[in-house]
């Protein structure tokens, strides 16, 4: 980069020597010498414009590979509770957009801000040598085209924000748009969407037109600064050559330093605006990392060897929002190798109470133990190794469905794979389909069936081999058929396990150990399904009424 710099400086310097030595005396040598010269100058410049280029260029995009990949890896570590409170695609483009912005600053503009800055500093070293008082002279005007630079940074940083932040939006409302089209077809929505869509588009394009405004005015600014400093020195160093006082080569050395100057001063301006919304782009991106994850490991965490006594509730209050509280004072021991099933309506708390056991979200009260350790005392891997989790909601990546079942477990071989499709019930379609353990599920498992993916889902807990596994209402969307095939692959899932099941049709936790009734975050019955039939409390209450329904 300084090789280029000078050498730029260097094509301003030999401005002279070409006029005063060539033109003027007509100097037959330097006619042979200085076209050489100057052939072998580009050359050196280009190679080394190429390697700056590469160089600087290399480093940038490595840089903002770490970031996105930093970024990536904080997002993943923070809880479930962040999660909440931020929508998908608007995180989706702070990794993508946001880094890009910033992307084209560090692996360009900044490369090119620092080549500017040594090359004008090359030009200014020519401009003294060949004429310091005009030097001067240029000096005392130039700061003026820099004065966009200062009265509109701010303002053009606040628009490059607030754009950033409605193209989160916009990515957003598009994510949700076309993962529940169908919904948005079925319901005859389309054209409320279009509306909804035109209206944030609509929104971006107004302050993409604010930030272009600003954009717009630094360059006719500094132009005309800059045509002022040139009609300065155009009247001064006209009215020294004519007095003999320097020759026509040194002024128009001079002169071509300083239009070769306006360049770089333009590139610094044009770079400036491209700093200021990768700035805008950074804040963004670096209050993700500054983001604190709630959920992590103790100082002096303790790996879990295994699971082998029983899993403890003591006293548990959690709440999402402090004012509504979902958990009171729960209590619950659960032996190794019991089946315990929590029913209760919608809002009871039965779902949270099962997140708090793998630490998706730490107790705001009380205690949760396994064989006597505090969980917030062990490692999140240690635990979390000990839980298998089959849910309602199946999750499934666009990937193989040997990727899909294998997902966590990559040292399986065949034999194991196909073993636990085949306790699954999920191995005969498998086999049915033209590419075998090598389909594509497609986005969220959107070519297979519900009771497809929830068999895959299976055969992935299967693998996982934990001895606590959690059911979270695995067979509530499910027809009858599905229901009875899901339901065969989880009660073998279940053996020799420890079980926590949330079930929306009782018939298939009449053979728990144990049920938990559960109302307004409290365990009201505790019992099995016979002793809460003849309690003739809640649960069976809920037991007629869905069994009369």
């Amino acid at each position: 980069m300084i090789i280029f710099s000078l050498l730029t400086s260097a094509v301003a310097f030999l401005v002279k020597p070409a006029l005063d030595d060539i033109f003027l005396k007509q100097d037959a040598k330097m006619l042979k010498l200085l076209p050489l010269g100057l052939i072998l100058l580009f050359i050196i410049k280009g190679l080394a414009n190429y390697l700056q280029s590469y160089f600087i260029g290399y480093v940038g995009n490595r840089i903002v590979t770490n970031i996105r990949e930093e970024v990536f890896y904080h997002i993943q570590g923070l809880s479930l509770r962040f999660f909440n409170s931020i929508p998908s695609g608007a995180l989706t483009s702070r990794v993508i957009y946001d880094i890009a912005m910033i992307q084209r600053s560090v692996s360009s503009v900044i490369a090119g801000l620092l080549k500017e800055i040594i090359t004008a500093l090359g030009l200014i070293g020519v401009l003294f040598y060949r004429d310091w008082r005009l030097a001067i002279i240029t000096l005392v005007i130039l700061p003026l085209l820099f004065f966009p630079i200062f009265k509109y940074s701010r303002k053009l940083r606040r628009f490059s924000k607030k754009g950033q932040s409605q193209v989160a939006e916009i990515s957003n409302f598009l994510q949700e748009s076309f993962t529940g089209i169908r919904i948005i077809k079925a319901f005859l929505m389309e054209e409320f969407n279009r509306r909804e869509f035109h209206r944030v588009n609509e929104r971006l394009f107004a302050l993409m037109i604010k930030r272009l405004r600003v954009k717009s005015i630094t360059a006719p600014i500094s132009e005309t600064f800059g045509g002022l400093a040139a009609a300065a020195v155009i009247w001064y160093g006209g009215s020294q050559v004519i007095s003999g006082h320097t020759t026509p080569g040194s002024f128009f050395s001079f002169m071509t330093a300083l239009f070769m100057l306006y360049g770089p001063i333009r590139s610094l301006n044009r770079s400036n605006n491209q700093v200021q919304e990768a700035l805008a782009a950074g804040s963004r991106v670096f209050e993700l990392l500054d983001t604190e994850p709630e959920i992590r490991d103790a100082e002096a965490a303790i790996t879990l060897p295994g699971f082998k006594d029983c899993i403890c509730y003591k006293e548990v209050d959690f709440a999402y929002n402090p004012e509504e509280p979902i958990l009171k004072k729960v209590s619950l021991t659960i032996k190794k190798g019991e089946t315990i099933a929590l029913v209760g309506r919608s809002g009871s708390g039965k779902t949270t109470m099962l997140n708090l056991l793998p630490r998706f979200y730490d107790v705001d009260a009380g205690i949760i133990t396994i064989d006597g350790y505090d969980i917030r005392e062990l490692t999140q891997h240690s635990l979390r190794r000990q839980i298998a989790i089959v849910s309602q909601q199946t999750i499934l990546f666009n990937d193989t469905i040997r990727t899909n079942i294998t997902y966590g477990r990559t040292d399986v071989s065949d034999t194991e794979l196909i073993a636990a499709a085949k306790s699954a019930n999920a191995h005969n379609f498998i086999a049915q389909l033209p590419e075998g353990y090598e389909t594509i599920v497609g986005e969220n498992g959107i070519r297979l069936s519900g009771g497809q993916q929830q068999r895959l889902s299976i055969a992935r807990a299967l693998l996982k081999n934990s001895p606590i596994l959690i059911l979270d209402e695995a067979t509530s969307s499910l027809d009858t058929e599905s229901e009875r095939e899901v339901q065969s692959a989880i009660n073998r899932l279940m053996q020799n396990r420890t079980t926590l099941v949330i079930a929306h049709r009782l018939s298939t936790i009449t053979h728990a150990n144990r049920i938990v009734t559960m109302n307004d975050g409290r365990i009201t019955e505790v019992g099995s399904h016979e002793e809460l039939l003849r309690k003739n409390g809640e649960y069976a209450n809920l037991y007629r009424l869905q069994f009369t329904s």
